[in-house]
Protein backbone atom coordinates (compact mmCIF):
# COMPACT_ATOMS: atom_id res chain seq x y z
CA UNK A 1 0.00 0.00 0.00
CA UNK A 2 2.81 2.40 0.82
CA UNK A 3 4.44 1.73 -2.56
CA UNK A 4 1.19 2.43 -4.41
CA UNK A 5 0.72 5.62 -2.39
CA UNK A 6 4.23 6.83 -3.28
CA UNK A 7 3.72 6.03 -6.97
CA UNK A 8 0.43 7.94 -6.96
CA UNK A 9 2.07 11.01 -5.42
CA UNK A 10 4.87 10.93 -7.97
CA UNK A 11 2.47 10.66 -10.91
CA UNK A 12 0.24 13.40 -9.51
CA UNK A 13 3.26 15.68 -9.16
CA UNK A 14 4.31 14.91 -12.74
CA UNK A 15 0.78 15.62 -13.98
CA UNK A 16 0.59 18.83 -11.93
CA UNK A 17 3.77 20.13 -13.55
CA UNK A 18 2.38 19.47 -17.02
CA UNK A 19 -0.95 21.10 -16.22
CA UNK A 20 0.75 24.07 -14.53
CA UNK A 21 2.94 24.93 -17.51
CA UNK A 22 0.21 23.93 -19.97
CA UNK A 23 -2.31 26.26 -18.35
CA UNK A 24 -0.02 29.23 -18.97
CA UNK A 25 0.65 28.19 -22.58
CA UNK A 26 -3.06 27.63 -23.16
CA UNK A 27 -3.98 30.97 -21.62
CA UNK A 28 -1.37 32.90 -23.64
CA UNK A 29 -2.68 31.30 -26.85
CA UNK A 30 -6.35 31.53 -25.92
CA UNK A 31 -7.11 33.78 -28.90
CA UNK A 32 -5.72 31.27 -31.41
CA UNK A 33 -8.22 29.09 -33.22
CA UNK A 34 -8.87 25.51 -32.14
CA UNK A 35 -6.24 23.21 -33.63
CA UNK A 36 -3.84 26.03 -34.53
CA UNK A 37 -1.82 25.86 -31.29
CA UNK A 38 1.22 23.61 -31.16
CA UNK A 39 0.40 22.57 -27.60
CA UNK A 40 -2.04 23.51 -24.87
CA UNK A 41 -3.26 22.27 -21.53
CA UNK A 42 -3.98 18.69 -22.61
CA UNK A 43 -0.73 18.23 -24.52
CA UNK A 44 1.40 19.53 -21.68
CA UNK A 45 -0.55 17.39 -19.21
CA UNK A 46 0.16 14.30 -21.30
CA UNK A 47 3.85 15.22 -21.59
CA UNK A 48 3.99 15.56 -17.82
CA UNK A 49 2.42 12.14 -17.30
CA UNK A 50 4.70 10.66 -19.94
CA UNK A 51 7.76 11.95 -18.09
CA UNK A 52 6.52 10.50 -14.80
CA UNK A 53 5.57 7.12 -16.26
CA UNK A 54 8.90 6.90 -18.10
CA UNK A 55 10.89 7.24 -14.88
CA UNK A 56 8.73 4.75 -12.99
CA UNK A 57 8.81 2.26 -15.85
CA UNK A 58 12.53 2.85 -16.31
CA UNK A 59 13.15 1.53 -12.80
CA UNK A 60 11.83 -1.81 -14.01
CA UNK A 61 12.90 -1.93 -17.65
CA UNK A 62 16.12 0.07 -17.51
CA UNK A 63 17.21 3.70 -17.75
CA UNK A 64 17.53 3.54 -21.53
CA UNK A 65 13.74 3.63 -21.69
CA UNK A 66 13.74 7.17 -20.27
CA UNK A 67 16.35 8.30 -22.81
CA UNK A 68 14.40 6.74 -25.67
CA UNK A 69 11.11 8.33 -24.66
CA UNK A 70 12.77 11.74 -24.24
CA UNK A 71 14.35 11.51 -27.70
CA UNK A 72 10.96 10.57 -29.16
CA UNK A 73 9.31 13.54 -27.47
CA UNK A 74 12.11 15.82 -28.69
CA UNK A 75 11.65 14.64 -32.26
CA UNK A 76 7.89 15.21 -32.12
CA UNK A 77 8.44 18.70 -30.68
CA UNK A 78 10.89 19.55 -33.47
CA UNK A 79 8.51 18.29 -36.18
CA UNK A 80 5.59 20.22 -34.65
CA UNK A 81 7.68 23.39 -34.50
CA UNK A 82 8.79 23.06 -38.13
CA UNK A 83 5.20 22.52 -39.32
CA UNK A 84 4.02 25.50 -37.25
CA UNK A 85 6.73 27.67 -38.75
CA UNK A 86 5.76 26.69 -42.28
CA UNK A 87 2.09 27.45 -41.72
CA UNK A 88 2.26 30.51 -39.44
CA UNK A 89 5.83 31.77 -39.95
CA UNK A 90 6.16 31.73 -36.17
CA UNK A 91 9.86 31.83 -35.30
CA UNK A 92 9.31 31.55 -31.53
CA UNK A 93 10.80 28.49 -29.84
CA UNK A 94 9.52 29.17 -26.33
CA UNK A 95 6.72 26.59 -26.42
CA UNK A 96 9.04 23.93 -27.86
CA UNK A 97 11.58 24.37 -25.09
CA UNK A 98 8.78 24.52 -22.52
CA UNK A 99 7.56 21.10 -23.68
CA UNK A 100 11.02 19.55 -23.33
CA UNK A 101 11.48 21.14 -19.92
CA UNK A 102 8.05 19.86 -18.84
CA UNK A 103 9.12 16.30 -19.61
CA UNK A 104 12.39 16.65 -17.68
CA UNK A 105 10.75 18.31 -14.66
CA UNK A 106 8.04 15.64 -14.56
CA UNK A 107 10.69 12.95 -14.73
CA UNK A 108 12.57 14.69 -11.91
CA UNK A 109 9.41 14.77 -9.79
CA UNK A 110 8.73 11.09 -10.43
CA UNK A 111 12.30 10.37 -9.38
CA UNK A 112 11.49 11.58 -5.86
CA UNK A 113 12.18 15.34 -6.01
CA UNK A 114 8.60 16.61 -6.17
CA UNK A 115 9.06 19.93 -4.34
CA UNK A 116 12.17 21.12 -6.25
CA UNK A 117 10.57 20.13 -9.55
CA UNK A 118 7.33 21.95 -8.73
CA UNK A 119 9.35 24.97 -7.61
CA UNK A 120 11.23 25.13 -10.92
CA UNK A 121 7.97 24.66 -12.80
CA UNK A 122 6.54 27.67 -10.97
CA UNK A 123 9.55 29.75 -12.02
CA UNK A 124 9.04 28.59 -15.62
CA UNK A 125 5.40 29.71 -15.52
CA UNK A 126 6.46 33.09 -14.14
CA UNK A 127 9.01 33.55 -16.92
CA UNK A 128 6.46 32.59 -19.56
CA UNK A 129 3.68 34.70 -18.10
CA UNK A 130 5.69 37.89 -17.58
CA UNK A 131 7.09 38.04 -21.10
CA UNK A 132 5.79 41.55 -21.86
CA UNK A 133 6.77 42.93 -18.46
CA UNK A 134 10.29 41.52 -18.78
CA UNK A 135 10.66 43.04 -22.24
CA UNK A 136 9.46 46.43 -20.98
CA UNK A 137 11.95 46.29 -18.12
CA UNK A 138 14.79 45.52 -20.49
CA UNK A 139 13.80 48.44 -22.69
CA UNK A 140 14.26 50.80 -19.73
CA UNK A 141 17.90 49.79 -19.24
CA UNK A 142 20.45 51.89 -21.07
CA UNK A 143 23.36 50.46 -23.02
CA UNK A 144 25.78 51.75 -20.39
CA UNK A 145 23.88 50.06 -17.55
CA UNK A 146 23.64 46.76 -19.37
CA UNK A 147 27.28 46.81 -20.43
CA UNK A 148 28.55 47.68 -16.97
CA UNK A 149 26.47 44.84 -15.51
CA UNK A 150 27.94 42.33 -17.95
CA UNK A 151 31.51 43.55 -17.37
CA UNK A 152 31.27 43.29 -13.59
CA UNK A 153 29.54 39.91 -13.85
CA UNK A 154 32.27 38.55 -16.11
CA UNK A 155 35.04 39.90 -13.90
CA UNK A 156 33.37 38.47 -10.80
CA UNK A 157 32.72 35.03 -12.25
CA UNK A 158 36.09 34.76 -13.98
CA UNK A 159 38.30 36.69 -11.58
CA UNK A 160 36.87 35.70 -8.18
CA UNK A 161 37.83 31.99 -8.34
CA UNK A 162 41.39 32.96 -9.38
CA UNK A 163 42.04 35.37 -6.50
CA UNK A 164 44.14 34.00 -3.61
CA UNK A 165 42.17 33.34 -0.46
CA UNK A 166 44.81 34.44 2.06
CA UNK A 167 45.94 37.57 3.85
CA UNK A 168 48.60 39.98 2.50
CA UNK A 169 50.15 43.22 3.67
CA UNK A 170 50.51 44.54 7.23
CA UNK A 171 48.82 42.28 9.79
CA UNK A 172 47.77 40.05 6.88
CA UNK A 173 44.71 42.28 6.64
CA UNK A 174 44.17 42.18 2.88
CA UNK A 175 42.53 39.06 1.49
CA UNK A 176 41.92 39.64 -2.27
CA UNK A 177 39.29 36.90 -2.56
CA UNK A 178 37.27 38.10 0.43
CA UNK A 179 37.50 41.77 -0.55
CA UNK A 180 36.21 41.18 -4.06
CA UNK A 181 33.49 38.84 -2.80
CA UNK A 182 32.30 41.67 -0.53
CA UNK A 183 32.38 44.05 -3.50
CA UNK A 184 30.06 41.69 -5.38
CA UNK A 185 27.74 41.48 -2.35
CA UNK A 186 27.44 45.25 -1.87
CA UNK A 187 27.07 45.94 -5.60
CA UNK A 188 24.31 43.32 -5.79
CA UNK A 189 22.39 44.85 -2.88
CA UNK A 190 22.71 48.33 -4.35
CA UNK A 191 21.80 47.14 -7.84
CA UNK A 192 18.54 45.64 -6.53
CA UNK A 193 17.41 49.08 -5.37
CA UNK A 194 18.80 50.78 -8.47
CA UNK A 195 16.85 48.48 -10.80
CA UNK A 196 13.70 48.89 -8.70
CA UNK A 197 13.87 52.66 -9.25
CA UNK A 198 14.56 52.23 -12.97
CA UNK A 199 11.68 49.81 -13.49
CA UNK A 200 8.99 51.50 -11.41
CA UNK A 201 9.73 54.99 -12.69
CA UNK A 202 7.30 57.61 -11.41
CA UNK A 203 4.35 55.27 -10.93
CA UNK A 204 4.95 54.61 -7.22
CA UNK A 205 4.56 56.99 -4.31
CA UNK A 206 7.25 58.84 -2.43
CA UNK A 207 7.63 56.34 0.42
CA UNK A 208 7.81 53.29 -1.86
CA UNK A 209 10.36 55.09 -4.00
CA UNK A 210 12.36 55.85 -0.85
CA UNK A 211 12.38 52.16 0.07
CA UNK A 212 13.73 51.11 -3.34
CA UNK A 213 16.21 53.97 -3.44
CA UNK A 214 17.34 53.25 0.12
CA UNK A 215 18.61 49.84 -0.95
CA UNK A 216 20.80 51.55 -3.55
CA UNK A 217 21.90 54.66 -1.65
CA UNK A 218 20.02 56.17 1.27
CA UNK A 219 22.31 59.22 1.11
CA UNK A 220 21.37 59.86 -2.53
CA UNK A 221 17.70 59.59 -1.59
CA UNK A 222 18.26 62.08 1.25
CA UNK A 223 19.86 64.59 -1.10
CA UNK A 224 17.06 64.24 -3.64
CA UNK A 225 14.25 64.58 -1.12
CA UNK A 226 15.98 67.47 0.64
CA UNK A 227 16.07 69.32 -2.68
CA UNK A 228 12.35 68.66 -3.18
CA UNK A 229 11.68 69.83 0.36
CA UNK A 230 13.46 73.10 -0.36
CA UNK A 231 11.19 73.69 -3.34
CA UNK A 232 7.90 73.06 -1.51
CA UNK A 233 6.44 74.63 1.59
CA UNK A 234 5.15 71.35 3.02
CA UNK A 235 8.12 69.23 4.06
CA UNK A 236 6.39 66.39 5.92
CA UNK A 237 6.13 64.01 2.97
CA UNK A 238 9.77 64.39 2.00
CA UNK A 239 10.99 64.07 5.59
CA UNK A 240 8.97 60.85 5.85
CA UNK A 241 10.73 59.60 2.72
CA UNK A 242 14.15 60.42 4.18
CA UNK A 243 13.30 58.55 7.39
CA UNK A 244 12.14 55.49 5.41
CA UNK A 245 15.28 55.50 3.25
CA UNK A 246 17.44 55.80 6.37
CA UNK A 247 15.67 52.82 7.94
CA UNK A 248 16.53 50.62 4.94
CA UNK A 249 20.22 51.02 5.80
CA UNK A 250 19.66 48.88 8.90
CA UNK A 251 18.19 46.14 6.71
CA UNK A 252 21.36 46.25 4.59
CA UNK A 253 23.51 45.95 7.72
CA UNK A 254 21.59 42.85 8.87
CA UNK A 255 22.01 41.24 5.44
CA UNK A 256 25.74 42.01 5.35
CA UNK A 257 26.37 40.65 8.85
CA UNK A 258 24.31 37.54 8.03
CA UNK A 259 26.52 36.79 5.05
CA UNK A 260 29.90 37.54 6.68
CA UNK A 261 29.41 36.44 10.29
CA UNK A 262 25.93 35.28 11.30
CA UNK A 263 27.19 34.50 14.81
CA UNK A 264 27.27 38.27 15.43
CA UNK A 265 23.53 38.69 14.88
CA UNK A 266 22.45 37.89 18.49
CA UNK A 267 24.27 41.07 19.54
CA UNK A 268 22.88 43.19 16.74
CA UNK A 269 19.41 42.15 15.68
CA UNK A 270 17.50 43.76 18.56
CA UNK A 271 19.25 47.18 18.46
CA UNK A 272 19.05 47.30 14.67
CA UNK A 273 15.39 46.26 14.71
CA UNK A 274 14.56 48.93 17.29
CA UNK A 275 16.33 51.61 15.24
CA UNK A 276 14.52 50.45 12.11
CA UNK A 277 11.18 50.50 13.91
CA UNK A 278 11.87 53.91 15.44
CA UNK A 279 12.53 55.46 12.04
CA UNK A 280 9.45 53.80 10.53
CA UNK A 281 7.26 55.12 13.36
CA UNK A 282 8.69 58.61 12.92
CA UNK A 283 8.10 58.37 9.16
CA UNK A 284 4.50 57.36 9.82
CA UNK A 285 3.95 60.39 12.03
CA UNK A 286 5.25 62.77 9.36
CA UNK A 287 3.30 60.93 6.68
CA UNK A 288 0.02 61.49 8.55
CA UNK A 289 0.64 65.24 8.53
CA UNK A 290 1.69 65.64 4.92
CA UNK A 291 -0.36 67.61 2.43
CA UNK A 292 -0.65 67.15 -1.30
CA UNK A 293 2.83 66.90 -2.85
CA UNK A 294 4.22 65.61 -6.13
CA UNK A 295 4.86 61.89 -6.29
CA UNK A 296 6.94 61.77 -9.49
CA UNK A 297 10.24 62.50 -7.74
CA UNK A 298 11.71 59.20 -8.95
CA UNK A 299 12.01 60.75 -12.42
CA UNK A 300 14.64 63.11 -11.08
CA UNK A 301 16.28 60.85 -8.53
CA UNK A 302 19.90 60.53 -9.61
CA UNK A 303 21.28 57.26 -8.29
CA UNK A 304 24.79 56.15 -9.30
CA UNK A 305 24.99 52.90 -11.21
CA UNK A 306 26.43 50.49 -8.59
CA UNK A 307 27.65 48.05 -11.23
CA UNK A 308 30.06 50.41 -12.91
CA UNK A 309 33.54 48.94 -12.72
CA UNK A 310 34.92 52.20 -11.35
CA UNK A 311 32.33 52.14 -8.53
CA UNK A 312 33.26 48.57 -7.65
CA UNK A 313 36.98 49.36 -7.61
CA UNK A 314 36.41 52.44 -5.43
CA UNK A 315 34.44 50.43 -2.88
CA UNK A 316 37.03 47.64 -2.93
CA UNK A 317 39.76 50.20 -2.29
CA UNK A 318 37.75 51.78 0.53
CA UNK A 319 37.16 48.37 2.09
CA UNK A 320 40.88 47.57 1.91
CA UNK A 321 41.74 50.88 3.62
CA UNK A 322 39.13 50.28 6.34
CA UNK A 323 40.50 46.78 6.92
CA UNK A 324 44.04 48.13 7.32
CA UNK A 325 42.95 50.99 9.59
CA UNK A 326 40.86 48.68 11.74
CA UNK A 327 43.78 46.35 12.31
CA UNK A 328 46.16 49.26 12.92
CA UNK A 329 43.95 51.17 15.35
CA UNK A 330 43.05 48.00 17.19
CA UNK A 331 46.73 47.21 17.60
CA UNK A 332 47.63 50.76 18.64
CA UNK A 333 44.59 51.94 20.63
CA UNK A 334 42.66 48.78 21.44
CA UNK A 335 38.86 48.92 21.50
CA UNK A 336 38.89 52.73 21.48
CA UNK A 337 40.56 52.67 18.06
CA UNK A 338 37.66 50.59 16.68
CA UNK A 339 35.10 53.07 17.99
CA UNK A 340 36.99 56.09 16.64
CA UNK A 341 37.23 54.49 13.20
CA UNK A 342 33.52 53.58 13.34
CA UNK A 343 32.61 57.23 13.81
CA UNK A 344 34.91 58.45 11.04
CA UNK A 345 33.85 55.72 8.63
CA UNK A 346 30.17 56.27 9.43
CA UNK A 347 30.49 59.84 8.18
CA UNK A 348 31.07 58.45 4.68
CA UNK A 349 29.98 54.82 4.39
CA UNK A 350 28.54 52.07 6.59
CA UNK A 351 29.07 49.03 4.38
CA UNK A 352 32.87 48.92 4.53
CA UNK A 353 33.17 49.21 8.32
CA UNK A 354 30.31 46.72 8.82
CA UNK A 355 31.97 44.10 6.64
CA UNK A 356 35.37 44.73 8.19
CA UNK A 357 34.22 44.46 11.81
CA UNK A 358 31.99 41.45 11.10
CA UNK A 359 34.98 39.62 9.64
CA UNK A 360 37.32 40.60 12.48
CA UNK A 361 34.75 39.42 15.04
CA UNK A 362 35.50 35.87 13.91
CA UNK A 363 38.54 35.82 16.19
CA UNK A 364 40.56 39.02 16.00
CA UNK A 365 38.39 41.31 18.15
CA UNK A 366 35.69 40.65 20.70
CA UNK A 367 32.20 40.24 19.19
CA UNK A 368 30.87 42.88 21.61
CA UNK A 369 33.41 45.41 20.31
CA UNK A 370 32.56 44.62 16.69
CA UNK A 371 28.83 44.91 17.36
CA UNK A 372 29.23 48.25 19.13
CA UNK A 373 31.43 49.54 16.31
CA UNK A 374 28.81 48.60 13.71
CA UNK A 375 26.10 50.31 15.74
CA UNK A 376 28.20 53.46 16.16
CA UNK A 377 28.87 53.64 12.42
CA UNK A 378 25.18 53.07 11.62
CA UNK A 379 24.01 55.76 14.05
CA UNK A 380 26.64 58.22 12.81
CA UNK A 381 25.68 57.69 9.18
CA UNK A 382 22.00 58.15 9.99
CA UNK A 383 22.59 61.39 11.90
CA UNK A 384 24.67 62.71 9.00
CA UNK A 385 21.50 62.62 6.92
CA UNK A 386 19.96 65.16 9.29
CA UNK A 387 22.91 67.48 8.71
CA UNK A 388 22.66 66.99 4.92
CA UNK A 389 18.96 67.89 5.07
CA UNK A 390 19.65 71.07 7.06
CA UNK A 391 22.42 72.24 4.74
CA UNK A 392 20.44 71.65 1.53
CA UNK A 393 17.18 73.11 2.78
CA UNK A 394 18.87 76.37 3.87
CA UNK A 395 21.50 76.46 1.14
CA UNK A 396 20.01 79.46 -0.70
CA UNK A 397 19.99 81.63 2.40
CA UNK A 398 23.72 81.13 2.94
CA UNK A 399 23.30 81.58 6.69
CA UNK A 400 24.70 79.32 9.38
CA UNK A 401 21.88 80.45 11.65
CA UNK A 402 19.34 79.28 9.06
CA UNK A 403 21.11 75.95 8.75
CA UNK A 404 21.08 75.58 12.53
CA UNK A 405 17.31 76.14 12.53
CA UNK A 406 16.91 73.22 10.08
CA UNK A 407 18.77 70.77 12.29
CA UNK A 408 15.47 69.73 13.86
CA UNK A 409 15.52 66.57 11.72
CA UNK A 410 18.76 65.63 13.49
CA UNK A 411 16.83 65.68 16.78
CA UNK A 412 14.06 63.55 15.27
CA UNK A 413 16.60 61.00 14.06
CA UNK A 414 18.34 60.88 17.43
CA UNK A 415 15.02 60.39 19.24
CA UNK A 416 13.98 57.61 16.86
CA UNK A 417 17.32 55.83 17.29
CA UNK A 418 17.45 56.16 21.09
CA UNK A 419 15.76 52.82 21.98
CA UNK A 420 18.12 50.94 19.68
CA UNK A 421 21.17 52.80 21.02
CA UNK A 422 20.16 51.96 24.59
CA UNK A 423 19.59 48.29 23.70
CA UNK A 424 22.96 48.14 21.95
CA UNK A 425 24.79 49.56 24.98
CA UNK A 426 23.05 47.12 27.34
CA UNK A 427 23.71 44.07 25.16
CA UNK A 428 27.35 44.96 24.42
CA UNK A 429 28.00 45.63 28.12
CA UNK A 430 26.52 42.26 28.98
CA UNK A 431 24.07 43.74 31.47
Amino acid sequence: MDLEYQLTLKLLAALAIGLLIGSERGWSGREDGEGTRVAGLRTFGIIGLLGGVSVIAGQQFGQLLIVGVFLAVAMLVIVAHVLDFKSNQDRGTTTAFAMLLTFLLSAWAAGGQQLPALGVATVVVALLGYKRALHRWLEKLTQEEFSSSVVLLLISVVLLPLLPDQGYGPWGALNPYWIWWMVVLICSLSFAGYIAIKLTGHRLGTLITAIAGGMASSTAVTVTLANFSRQHNNKHLFVAGILVAASIMFVRVIIEVSVVNAALLPLLWLPLLLMFAGLIVAAGIFWRHHQQAPTDLSLEMKLPNPLQLSTAIKFGSLLAVILLLTRALTDWLGDSGVYILAVVSGLMDVDAITLSLAKMAQGEIAPQVAAMGILIASVTNTLVKGVIFAVIVRMKQNSWFSIWRSLWLLGVLLLALSPGILAGVIISAGI
